[in-house]
Order: structure tokens, then sequence, then C-alpha cells
């Protein structure tokens, strides 16, 4: 957030402060407050922490939202500002027929947000398709981070498991299921990202955004609008990666092989890599305390 935002938030009493911010655990809410109208629609987000603190970006994966990073951004922001958003066609974002929901589009939005919130060079925290997006703005958009943490991301070939595929090439068939059998097959589906099972109210949480008339639809298009080109793309420049970087992975991830992680650390030079045991693809659930004291560690590291 630029200088003059956060002054004008100042004096409607609107400013954030340190441990406040959206609320969090099962039951509880999160509301992320504040909007910016992107190139692909309404983003939805908010800060945590102390203005002027050393800047963290959290970025969700699919079919998730902000709402996954929320005990990670609390404990983040003890000494930093944490920014929070919910990408395009995800979450409380704007979800609309003809949208820009791919890799390339979150990852023009992504660097449009760094441009709105006046950050140029924060630290970036991102999880599954995140990943690809924050790659992608680095690499493609010449972003610069103080450094990235890279968690269970989506960045390697091949990637998209069989049902990933089937659902993204008949997202018109699925796109009329009865609600009920929609809703059955998104919870099954966010479920599986869980070595542990999710709590049922953070299920819920997560699959109410895609069981409305617009997320119906929209969940369908994000699926069909991300293939393996937005990171054939970028893959053969991981090399190039000249800033800190951690590669957090769930020991236990059947969505993400975890020899993904060793191929990952092994293309970027200089790369920590930290397994998270009994933890499967959505670290963040699975093992909060154990990813927030690996990125707390890293953080701190960089100074």
């Amino acid at each position: 957030m630029t200088e003059r935002e956060q002054s004008q938030d100042r004096r409607q009493g609107r400013e954030e402060k340190p441990g406040q911010g959206p609320e969090q655990g099962p039951g509880q809410d999160w509301r992320l407050e504040r909007s910016y109208l992107s190139s692909s629609g309404e983003v939805r987000w908010s800060a945590l922490g102390t203005p002027g603190d050393p800047p963290v970006v959290l970025l969700h994966g699919t079919p998730f939202s902000s709402y996954v990073w929320r005990g990670i951004a609390r404990s983040l922001a003890r000494d930093h500002q944490v920014f929070v958003w919910d990408m395009p066609g995800y979450g409380g974002s704007a979800k609309f027929t003809g949208q820009d929901v791919s890799l390339a589009g979150q990852s023009q939005v992504f660097t449009e947000l760094l441009a709105h919130w006046g950050l140029t060079e924060p630290f970036v925290v991102a999880h599954d398709f995140g990943g690809c997006v924050a790659l992608r703005a680095h690499l493609l958009h010449d972003v610069r981070y103080r450094a990235l943490a890279l968690v269970d991301p989506v960045a390697l070939a091949p990637w998209g498991s069989p049902s990933y595929r089937l659902l993204g090439a008949h997202a018109d068939v699925f796109g009329q299921l009865p609600p009920a059998l929609h809703r059955a097959l998104v919870r099954e589906y966010l479920g599986s990202a869980s070595c542990r099972g999710l709590h049922p109210d953070v299920l819920d949480r997560l699959v109410d955004p895609w069981c409305t008339p617009e997320g119906q639809p929209a969940f369908y298009r994000q699926i069909t609008q991300n293939d393996q080109r937005w990171t054939d793309e970028i893959q053969p420049r991981y090399g190039e990666i000249d800033i800190p970087a951690l590669v957090c992975w769930g020991a236990d991830d059947t969505w993400i092989p975890v020899a993904k992680a060793r191929e990952l650390a092994a293309l970027i030079p200089h790369a920590r890599l930290r397994l998270i045991e009994g933890a499967g693809h959505l670290v963040q659930e699975d093992a909060p305390a154990q990813l927030a004291g690996a990125l707390l560690g890293f953080l701190h590291d960089q100074g």
C-alpha cells in the first residue's frame, strides 16, 4: 500500500493494527475488506501487521483462497506487514463469464497489485499455482523480490492429475451438474489436498465460494484455462533466479510428488529445501506450526 493510502486509512480509522485483521479458525470469519479493480476484475485483499514493517505477500493456489493462509498470516504479522488477496475468480474476488483467470493473467494482476500497494521488493510466499504466478511475475515481468518461498508449487512438468485434466476437458458438461452433485465433487476434490483430513468448517469455507451461481462455472473455468504451457514457458529459466529461495514441501503430498521438491530445489541456485513430515499438499492446514516456523526462520535469515 502506498503512503498516501495508509494516510487515508488512518484518517478514516481503518488502518490495521499489529495482530489484527481477518479472523481465523473454524467457524470464524475471514473478511478481505479492501478491493482493487484489476485487469481481470475486482480483487479482494487485506493487510495484517504494522505498516512500515518488512512486507510479505502471500499467494494461494487452486482451488483455494487466501483463507488457507489465515494462521500463517497472523504468525508472520508479528514482525512483518502481511498482504493477503483472493486471486480473480477465487474466494471473495470477482467471478464472471469471459474472465481471464489463467496463470498468465494472474501474474499480470499480481504485478498490478504490487504497484498498487507500492511494494518494490517484498518477501513473497506462494503455494500451489501461486508459485507459478510468482515465478512468472519475477522472470517475465521483472518483478523483484527480497526473497521467495515456494510451498508445494506448480512449477515443473508434468503436472495436472488425471481428474484435473478430465474436469478441464469437459468443463461444459461438469458445469451443468445439479448443485448438490457439484458440491459433493468439489468437496471430495478439495478434501484430498490434506493427508490428515480437514476440519468440516474449514472444508465448508473452502467449498462454499464454488457453490454459488457464479462459483460453479468459475470452478471449471479456472481448470480449463490452466495448463502446462504456463510453466513450460518459464521452467528453462529457473537457473536465472538470483534471490534467496526456499522450497517447502509436504512430505505426504499426493497432488504433486515430493520428488518434485528435490528437482525444483536443484534447479534454483542456492535454494534451501525443507520437507515437512505429516503434511500433504495443503501444508497450511496439515502442519501450520511447522510451516510457520520454516517461513519465519527463512525470512529472519534475510534480515
